[in-house]
């Protein structure tokens, strides 16, 4: 047997039993290693090797979350929720959803914070949900639209390191130039798949109302201990970190520098500076370290030799059949993003079996993009242990009426796995 094969499989089926994705991934490691011939230490050595590749990524995302967890302690969020809550449009059923949705999308580019804005905002509109009969099925499919599709195609914030720190980086490392490649020329088609997902979920699968029970949530009114001058700073610390992001193209500064913001303009107290700063690392260390995890699978993977005995043997199998090849990169990379459930902690593994595979196939670097960054995203949307399922169920369930397989999980699958599968292979086939 493959060792390549082996070993993903082993993952995929840790993860599916609930092991920790962590302990999934570096046990995988090591029996791709020794299943391949090589010793224990060996194995181990290539392993740490290759981790380094994704400390770049976790670091980012430690401060992306201390910067996050800095604008929850100035209660903005817990603001803006009463806000919309107060504001009369909030009777209507569509601007309700369209504002989480934006909310979603501003978390991911301009204030990045990822899913750290959803149990701060989402448990005080409940009461205008239920008033409304909002399915908040639909509500759950809105926002993991807003978390997927803005990495998919903004290269900003954490599309900025999804696209370019780890897309683009990683299908260079596995041998293909993607230089003269752009996001939006890349990227358009599957977005636009998910487009169509959300439209279908909203108009056709959950418009009709649906009854919950009104419960009392211990939800604060924060309203009263707003003042303009943490107002001011956190819109000043959000600039801050997007234009230094945008010039330098560093996640990690921009982050540290709209921390700085904070810090010297006392909107986050100085006692409580440490402690923010250390809560908003733990709120994303869990994904920071799946990616090292997940880079130093990668390369072992690589040094076993058995991915280009792999990718010779389906070369052959399917005689050259991109149109096949395309859409069975694709399932695989539905498969593997479910079992791990972060699609950036994927792409390592998936570029390092796709790239070489596409050079034979004789696909384009363009539709190559297409296809991994495609492949990554697949099935984040619709893994039990993925941000953009986990995050919605934590700020609908709060009254005990939403279930997370049930009311998330499959919902976002069926609307957005099965458009991506489609329009990604399109991509890849017209790209």
């Amino acid at each position: 047997m493959n060792a390549v094969i082996i070993s993903v499989a082993l993952m995929l089926g840790l993860s599916i039993a609930r092991v920790p994705v962590v302990a999934a991934i570096i046990i995988s490691a090591l029996v791709a290693g020794v299943t391949s011939g090589m010793d224990l230490t060996t194995t181990l050595g290539h392993f740490e090797d290759g981790i380094g590749s994704g400390a770049t990524i976790a670091l980012s995302y430690a401060l992306l979350g201390a910067f996050a967890a800095a604008i929850g302690k100035t209660g903005i969020p817990q603001m803006l929720a009463q806000r919309l809550v107060d504001s009369q449009r909030a009777t209507g059923k569509m601007w309700l959803i369209g504002s989480l949705i934006v909310a979603a999308v501003l978390s991911q580019n301009l204030i990045p914070i990822h899913i750290a804005f959803i149990p701060l905002v989402v448990p005080a509109l409940l009461g205008v949900m239920i008033k409304l009969k909002i399915d908040r099925r639909a509500v759950a499919c809105a926002i993991s639209f807003g978390l997927v599709t803005t990495y998919m195609i903004i290269p900003a914030g954490f599309g900025g390191i999804y696209l370019h720190e780890i897309l683009f980086a990683q299908i260079e490392l596995a041998g293909m130039d993607v230089s003269g490649v752009g996001v939006y020329e890349a990227m358009w088609l599957p977005a636009l798949g998910m487009c169509f997902g959300l439209i279908v979920a909203l108009f056709i699968s959950y418009r009709d109302p649906r009854k919950y029970q009104v419960k009392q949530l211990d939800v604060a009114h924060t309203q009263a201990d707003i003042n303009w001058a943490p107002l001011i700073a956190t819109s000043i610390a959000i600039v801050t970190a997007f234009t230094v992001q945008l010039i330098t193209e560093s996640m990690i500064l921009g982050a540290l520098c709209g921390f700085v913001v904070f810090s010297v303009s006392r909107a986050v107290k100085w006692r409580a500076l440490d402690s923010t700063f250390i809560d908003g690392m733990k709120l994303m260390a869990n994904v920071g370290f799946i990616m090292i995890a997940a880079a130093g699978f990668a390369h072992v993977l690589k040094q076993t030799g058995d991915v280009t005995t792999l990718v010779n043997a389906t070369a052959t199998l399917l005689d050259g059949s991109a149109a096949v090849g395309t859409l069975l990169m694709l399932v695989v990379g539905l498969l593997i993003t479910m079992g791990i459930g972060s699609s950036f902690s994927t792409v390592p593994i998936i570029a390092t079996l796709f790239v070489p595979l596409a050079l034979q196939l004789g696909i384009s670097p363009l539709a190559t993009v297409a296809l991994v960054g495609t492949a990554g995203a697949l099935g984040d949307a619709g893994s039990p242990a993925s941000d953009s399922t986990l995050g919605p169920t934590a700020g609908l369930s709060v009254d005990g009426q939403h279930d997370h397989i049930r009311d998330t999980v499959i919902p976002t699958f069926l609307h957005f796995n099965i458009p991506l599968l489609i329009f990604g292979w399109l991509a890849a086939m017209t790209l």
